[in-house]
């Protein structure tokens, strides 16, 4: 910004108070796409420069830091904590994988289905760290331990002893049967040790490829199952945040109406995206369904199967905390869902209108944690008055909280809903949306398609939370130039920056799963590419079907009638202004 501003409206536009908050913004995203500093650092930001360059007083600014949105997602990082202090994830996880199966395809369902339902619960990246572990004692036990180092063509022509000392197998293969044996004609042994090296080949294959599916489909499994609910991933909760900035009379976005809608989008997805890995990295093959497994493939299930079923009974049984939290996991769902379902009347419709909201709902369950105790209450000092009243550990302590909650997310929520309110208030989100009229031609169901691809193509590179709170703004001035509810594009904006599969950079749970060794670039580009577009076309179907009622996204709301409105106002004042300043 500091080169000559000779260009009309854009220099007349740095002398308003619009412009001024132009450059803070961009100031943000700079830091945000770039990462040179921490991100909960820059979301900081807007507490200095907003005041001092006059865009907004403080008192607006800050309180911004701890609307009720931050509170909702707070209360489900602060029962994440407690799911994670007593492994009640841990023992979900190895029971689901024990209902499904050890085949790799029904196992790499399971690991999907488990990695997605607690990311919906828990943040991508603890869900994700986690489950890789999991699978990666399952796959020892299925292969045995693998070497990266090696070249893949060197270790297919390597010979038997190699193989042996390199640990690929831990049963005696045919071609170690055959070897041994000294009465057979050498001519005949060359020909079997041909079509046995042939097969070590192709089991190598199979192993280098099982081994890839089960580690790629975990962060992508994450990543789906964190759009699910509006406290599984930050985005949701800054659209959420920003439409109560933007259309305060908006209130058909809460928990339960956008678990309906977005559940089925998840489940669709993820079982496409199982087949897609499955099919690809040969969990299923379409040519030999009827083809009888190996005796090695036999037995390494049946060790996997063992191994799953070890870990989990070194989990003992059940304890009291772990019923008592999955007690309240369950209360804080069905609370959060039947507050106000939107179809039917919910709970909070026994109080005073306006009162009661998520964020009130998720604390108040929570709260609870922190006075239950972890084991069973005895009632014997009722009756015995000498008998020992030992104080018992609550089922969560506020210093794990503190040690266990990110809470630079709540800070990084709380820059993105300051930016927001600096757009609105300073004018720029309607000077931004007075320079959109060239679309107003698009249809809307085609700007839908487009925004989602760019916004998964930009979130490739760039934090996907920077990456909604920048678009967010744009999409809902967009959505007024066309005349369409504001919900029809910001929604497919806010899930489609979850749908970053293509780079290990994307996310961090793809880093996680890609600094494991055994991924490599093209393996995450080649399936994340076809997963974006499958993600893109789900979402498209998803908001011009079940969505549209759900929402009421077939006609224009009067919440956002009255934000035209007041733009159109705004917009004239603003042009008034400049042509003054010339």
């Amino acid at each position: 910004l500091c080169c000559p501003l000779s260009s009309f409206p854009f220099s007349s536009l740095l002398l308003l108070q619009e412009g001024r908050c132009l450059y803070v913004i961009l100031l943000m995203a700079l830091y945000w796409c770039t990462e040179r500093r921490c991100l909960a650092v820059t979301a900081l930001l807007p507490i200095v420069p907003f005041p001092f360059l006059g865009i907004l007083p403080s008192n607006k600014v800050c309180p911004q830091y701890f609307l009720d949105t931050n509170f909702l997602f707070l209360s489900g990082l602060i029962m994440a904590s407690a799911i994670e202090e007593w492994n009640l994830h841990r023992r979900i996880a190895l029971r689901v994988l024990m209902l499904v199966g050890v085949q790799p395809a029904r196992l790499i369902l399971g690991m999907m289905l488990t990695t997605s339902f607690l990311s919906m619960w828990l943040s991508n990246t603890a869900s994700t760290a986690m489950m890789l572990p999991i699978a990666n004692a399952i796959l020892k036990s299925l292969f045995g331990e693998k070497d990266t180092s090696k070249d893949m063509k060197r270790e297919n022509e390597e010979n038997q002893a190699s193989l042996h000392q390199n640990k690929l197998y831990t049963v005696p293969t045919e071609m170690q049967f055959l070897a041994s044996t000294e009465d057979k004609d050498l001519t005949e042994e060359k020909e079997v040790a041909s079509d046995a090296l042939s097969d070590l080949k192709k089991e190598e294959e199979y192993k280098t490829n099982i081994w890839k599916g089960f580690l790629i489909s975990i962060p992508y499994a994450a990543s789906i199952g964190g759009t699910a609910t509006l406290t599984g991933t930050a985005p949701n909760l800054i659209l959420l945040g920003q439409l109560k900035s933007y259309f305060p009379e908006c209130d058909v976005v809460n928990f339960g109406s956008w678990f309906m809608f977005a559940f089925p989008l998840m489940l669709i997805f993820l079982l496409l995206g199982w087949l897609w890995i499955s099919i690809l990295y040969g969990g299923i093959n379409l040519r030999g369904w009827r083809t009888k497994k190996s005796n090695i493939r036999v037995d390494a299930e049946a060790r996997a199967r063992e191994v799953i079923k070890e870990d989990y009974q070194k989990l003992g049984p059940t304890k009291f905390a772990e019923q008592a939290i999955f007690f309240f996991f369950c209360m804080f769902a069905i609370m959060l869902f039947s507050r106000d379902p939107k179809f039917i009347p919910g709970w909070a419709s026994f109080f005073a209108p306006g009162f009661i909201s998520d964020a009130v709902t998720g604390i108040t369950i929570v709260i609870i944690l922190f006075f239950f105790p972890s084991q069973k209450p005895s009632f014997k000092w009722w009756f015995d008055l000498k008998a020992p009243n030992t104080e018992t550990q609550p089922l969560l302590t506020w210093r794990k909280a503190q040690e266990t909650v990110p809470w630079n997310i709540i800070l990084l929520l709380g820059g993105g809903f300051a930016m927001a309110k600096g757009c609105e208030e300073s004018g720029l989100s309607v000077w931004i949306g007075g320079r959109l009229h060239p679309l107003e031609g698009v249809p809307p169901p085609v700007a839908v398609i487009l925004i989602t691809i760019v916004i998964a193509l930009f979130t490739e590179f760039a934090s996907n939370t920077a990456t909604i709170i920048i678009f967010l703004p744009v999409l809902a001035e967009l959505a007024i130039r066309l005349k369409v509810n504001p919900l029809y594009l910001m929604i497919p904006g806010t899930i489609g920056c979850s749908y970053a599969f293509m780079l290990p950079v994307s996310t961090p749970p793809n880093s996680i799963a890609f600094s494991s060794g055994h991924l490599m670039v093209k393996d995450m580009a080649r399936t994340g590419l076809l997963m974006n577009l499958m993600g893109v076309l789900l979402l498209s179907l998803a908001m011009n079907t079940w969505a549209k009622s759900i929402f009421q996204l077939g006609t224009f709301p009067a919440w956002a009638n009255i934000h035209a409105e007041n733009a159109t106002s705004l917009l004239t004042a603003v042009e008034n202004v400049t042509l003054s300043a010339l």
